[in-house]
């Protein structure tokens, strides 16, 4: 591919990742970090990537479901990293220590990007190189990070990549966070390849929201907010009048919108609304269903009304929003210019039969 120039970039050396195993580490997050590096690397012929494992002490690592993995190098070792992944799992604030801690800053100091997948982005946040940022951590670490390091911007979005910053969620979203950072680096093609090696339907971007169970969010509010909130998420389709919703819990009308109000600092009827478009906004990406049946199935009366409530909430048309998924978004809309540096790009010379042919057809 040519450069601004109008030259032809060579390939110049791999992108060079360490993953920092701390004791429990999901096994899930690792691997969906590691996978689409490894298939960006088989489908372009190329060595785009490499990466090593990280503990420590250089001693082998149990993660949370109890397998044992055996890592490249220790702390203590010099590395020639580009980029400094932390993986992290259950307990996180017992699987750390101050050495980490001042390796992690010294890594900072020589400009590496630094990033945290599942529970990792705790330890950034400890070790004060989250301050100004915002990230993404699972859910369930997400209060203690905010009441405790108040300098960090802590959101729900399934993944962040905010300057030399990039955190993801646990689970599958570290899959997403590095196919949507390729797509950056290398191109839609590549990115569109891994995802249909994987057998991905859609590749989630960083404007979307993981999903927090009701009862954390709530588990201090009132039993009867828990249940009207449930009875909501239930009945997507087909709305229940407000008045008969707090009937079903057991309060008068009045009394429900004072525990939204005193609890999520919204409406019931507001609440409900938002619900009902996530769960559309859910459907736009994730299925061919029509317009008007996503309309339906998440109780709008009309078409028209359905788009204008969701254009309020969300900036753009339903049929934009359809529009916006990995095949038209441009790389400018996810700020991830500066986490891989562009060094190369696909290989012109197919030599991966039908697979690298496809890459450069779409390119």
């Amino acid at each position: 591919m040519p450069d601004a120039d109008g030259n032809t970039a060579e390939f110049g050396n791999p992108i060079s990742i360490g993953f920092l195993l701390l004791d429990n580490f999901t096994m899930i997050s690792l691997a969906c970090a590691v996978e689409p590096l490894r298939m960006a690397n088989q489908l372009s012929a190329r060595s785009l990537f490499k990466w090593k494992l990280i503990s420590e002490n250089g001693t082998t690592v149990s993660a949370s479901d109890g397998i044992r993995v055996q890592v490249d190098t220790s702390i203590t070792e010099d590395q020639n990293f580009d980029v400094l992944v932390i993986a992290g799992g259950l307990d996180v604030t017992k699987s750390f220590s101050n050495e980490t801690v001042r390796w992690l800053r010294i890594l900072d100091t020589k400009g590496l990007q630094l990033g945290g997948i599942c529970t990792g982005t705790y330890v950034l946040a400890a070790a004060g190189l989250l301050n100004g940022y915002n990230c993404s951590v699972h859910w369930e670490s997400k209060a203690a990070i905010n009441e405790l390091y108040p300098l960090v911007k802590c959101n729900d979005q399934v993944f962040t990549v905010d300057r030399q910053r990039l955190t993801s969620t646990g689970g599958t979203a570290p899959l997403d966070m590095m196919i949507n950072i390729i797509r950056s680096s290398h191109g839609i093609a590549l990115a569109r390849a891994i995802s249909e090696m994987f057998a991905i339907e859609r590749i989630r971007d960083q404007t979307e929201m993981q999903k927090i169970p009701v009862g954390h969010n709530l588990r201090f509010a009132s039993p009867k907010l828990v249940d009207a909130v449930s009875l909501m998420e239930a009945n997507i389709e087909e709305p229940i009048a407000l008045l008969e919703l707090a009937g079903f819990v057991g309060v008068s009308r009045r009394q429900l919108e004072r525990l939204f109000k005193a609890n999520l600092a919204i409406s019931p009827s507001r609440h409900y609304l938002n619900l009902r478009l996530f769960r559309s906004r859910e459907l736009l990406k994730q299925t061919n269903l029509s317009t008007v049946e996503i309309a339906s199935l998440c109780g709008f009366k009309s078409t028209p009304h359905f788009s204008k409530c969701y254009r309020g909430r969300f900036g753009v048309s339903p049929r934009m929003e359809r529009n916006g998924g990995l095949d038209s978004y441009r790389p400018e809309e996810i700020e991830v210019e500066n986490i891989f540096p562009k060094r190369s790009a696909l290989s012109r010379e197919p030599s991966f039969g039908s697979i690298k042919s496809t890459l450069i057809q779409q390119e």
